[in-house]
């Protein structure tokens, strides 16, 4: 058998959007996961990296959750995340290797799971654009914690943090500090239903993408695709 295809669950949960492109699925997995001109900004994933700080710090010295996620009931503790190389499953019909970096584990009372992915945004609850992504993307992660011995997952949810930045002039004295001044961010829980049946089609649709030999017709009106094709016909001029 060829090596596994590896694929994170974020990059699987694209193909759950509703007009996911399968030309830019196929060229993003042939040239190792980006379309030319596309970053992410490092300063979201840091603030998503403070939050889990947070939370993990507070319940070091409380013993519990901090009080913006009793929306999830009860919580007693956490695991620390396993990096990609130890958080993965092989999907032996597609032979896709499924990866992923949960951004929290808590644990309930009962030695259950509740697999959160922290979000640095403002909360739109399901209107966002991305959800079925993200709905996907945190099912991949409840599939390969069960095959890694982070079971049972019980619970999904998404953790938004808003930036508060209605200030008024009266609390602008509060805020400043030494170095400079505080931002803070409140706080939104939103539940995603646990499917991870929702998981195996994507996996063999992935595949059947991935195997082609040459491109599929993209999606009517997808901006990368036409932001792509004005690149190659720029290179191709005389």
């Amino acid at each position: 058998m060829t090596k596994p295809h590896r694929i994170s669950g974020k990059d699987l949960g694209a193909l759950a959007l509703p007009k996911a492109c399968p030309r830019c699925f196929w060229i993003r997995r042939r040239v190792g996961g980006k379309l030319p001109f596309q970053f992410f900004p490092g300063i979201f994933s840091s603030i998503d990296a403070y939050t889990k700080r947070m939370v993990h710090g507070w319940f070091d010295l409380h013993g519990c959750a901090p009080p913006w996620l009793s929306e999830l009931g009860e919580l007693s503790g956490y695991v620390n995340p396993p990096s990609s190389s130890k958080f993965h499953l092989l999907d032996p019909e597609t032979n896709i290797l499924l990866t992923g970096v949960a951004d929290g584990i808590l644990v309930r009372p009962d030695g259950s799971h509740v697999i959160v992915d922290y979000k640095t945004a403002k909360f739109t609850g399901t209107q966002d654009a991305l959800f079925p992504m993200y709905e996907t993307q945190l099912n991949c992660y409840a599939l390969i914690a069960e095959s890694v011995n982070i079971s049972p997952v019980t619970e999904l949810a998404l953790v938004y943090a808003e930036p508060v930045t209605g200030v008024e002039p009266s609390d602008c004295s509060a805020l400043q500090c030494g170095a400079g001044f505080d931002l803070a961010f409140a706080a939104k829980v939103l539940p995603v239903s646990l499917d991870t049946s929702r998981v195996k089609p994507l996996l063999r649709r992935a595949r059947a993408i991935i195997d082609l030999e040459a491109p599929p017709p993209g999606v009517a009106g997808c901006t990368d695709c036409v932001q792509l094709d004005g690149l190659l016909k720029l290179l191709s001029a005389p």
